[in-house]
């Protein structure tokens, strides 16, 4: 009776040994598999030890797998035949129903789901103090492994599938980025998540959409009256001025205040000399994205660029500062009161100039409006409207309401726009 008490505890003590191992093996499971990479990654290069053999590890996930595999079905199985055991020594005889439906809980809860279930809130508390015992029973077990592996790779191919996981899938696309940190929110700063987010957008971007168009470009014309080119130059507000010849299509070179400086204090100033101290302008085509456009600006270690359309015509000049101010917003406080062509009214509604630009629209009052036909408001009034109407004619923009005010020299100078609410019915006009 004494041996048959002692063989008991033994088994039980056996068996509840077992379980917690299957419990080892299944939240070591989820916790290698719930591990973010790219944290790991960034421990691992701050000579994190967990990180590293973790890292190793999930290297080639096949063998990872299958020691996990077959060391959580070897003690499961083993589990399962002392629970067998212990039934018989308790009742006397094989209950297999029984011992099935208690085995299946016990596991179920303490060797699966709960261990599980730690695992996938605590990856790294599981996964990288798991990583040595699973490094010293792969290299133990790995002829098993190996040999597990040969055939299941077999099989996989087999079915027509590869064995070997694509790297690029596991690379994270732009959007998969946006959205990384978009619920990095509680850890970013909203003005660094929305810079990370304007870089994203340069892609998306192109010069034109950012460019200074050509009517309102200051240049310098070297044909005037020298006394008017003095004025001008004295009174630039720029750094940098297009210097051209009549037509700004017919642009010399960009004159740089700093050398104006220098050429004012001269007794002999001539055109000529002034032209002498221009650079050749820089010309891109209006269809370059704004993170080629940055790059090409950092390596020719230039500042200003003039954009011109397929047909050689200047369309309008775009600087390094322009794409800056895509990345990091406007250098102000508040754009809504500072930016010129968009003027709040009491009413909720706002005036806004006709050139300016949709994405500055956007930006500064947080609209939608459709970017992707037109790069300014006037461009898009004219592409709803078909025409040049009169003052005074309303426009419906998906979900906002443009009013046009003042048309002058062939362009909308002024218009009221507002969001349209819910409950009015405004009818579409074109």
């Amino acid at each position: 009776m004494a041996a048959d008490e002692a063989s008991l505890g033994i088994l039980i003590f056996s068996f509840l040994a077992l379980i917690v191992a299957s419990a080892y093996f299944s939240s070591s499971e989820t916790g290698m598999m719930s591990l973010n990479k790219y944290r790991m990654n960034h421990l691992r290069r701050g000579q994190h030890a967990g990180a590293t053999r973790a890292s190793k590890l999930l290297e080639k996930p096949d063998k990872l797998i299958g020691v996990i595999l077959i060391g959580n079905n070897f003690v499961n199985f083993l589990a399962a035949s002392i629970a067998s055991s212990i039934t018989i020594l308790i009742l006397g005889e094989p209950a297999p129903f029984t011992t099935a439906i208690v085995l299946t809980l016990v596991v179920l809860i303490f060797a699966e789901v709960t261990p599980k279930t730690i695992a996938a809130l605590y990856p790294e508390r599981i996964a990288y103090p798991s990583s040595i015992v699973l490094g010293v029973l792969l290299k133990v077990l790995y002829p098993i492994v190996w040999a597990v592996n040969f055939v299941s790779n077999t099989l996989v191919r087999t079915l027509g599938f590869h064995p070997q996981a694509d790297s690029s899938d596991q690379q994270l696309s732009q959007e998969e980025l946006r959205t990384v940190v978009h619920e990095s929110e509680s850890r970013l700063p909203k003005k660094r998540q929305g810079m990370l987010l304007n870089i994203l957008d340069l892609e998306k971007v192109q010069v034109d959409q950012i460019m200074v168009p050509r009517n309102e470009v200051t240049g310098l014309d070297i044909e005037d009256a020298m006394e008017d080119v003095l004025e001008q130059i004295a009174s630039a507000q720029h750094t940098r001025l297009p210097v051209y010849r009549k037509d700004i299509d017919n642009i010399v070179g960009v004159l740089h205040m700093r050398s104006a400086g220098r050429l004012i204090k001269t007794e002999n100033l001539n055109k000529a000399a002034i032209i002498q101290e221009t650079t050749e302008p820089y010309f891109i085509p209006d269809s370059t994205p704004l993170h080629t456009q940055l790059f090409n600006f950092q390596s020719k270690k230039l500042r200003l660029a003039v954009v011109v359309d397929e047909f050689g015509a200047v369309k309008g000049i775009v600087t390094l500062e322009d794409i800056l101010e895509e990345i990091v917003g406007e250098f102000t406080t508040d754009l809504a009161d500072s930016n010129r062509d968009i003027f709040a009214q009491e009413d909720g509604s706002y005036l806004i100039d006709g050139g300016t630009s949709i994405r500055d629209i956007n930006r500064t009052l947080s609209w939608q409006l459709d970017s992707e036909s037109a790069n300014t408001l006037n461009g898009m009034l004219m592409e709803v409207l078909q025409s040049i109407p009169d003052a005074s004619v309303g426009v419906k923009l998906d979900g906002y309401h443009a009013e046009i005010l003042q048309v002058k020299d062939n362009v909308f100078r002024t218009v009221k726009m507002w969001e349209v609410t819910p409950q009015e019915n405004l009818p579409f006009t074109k």
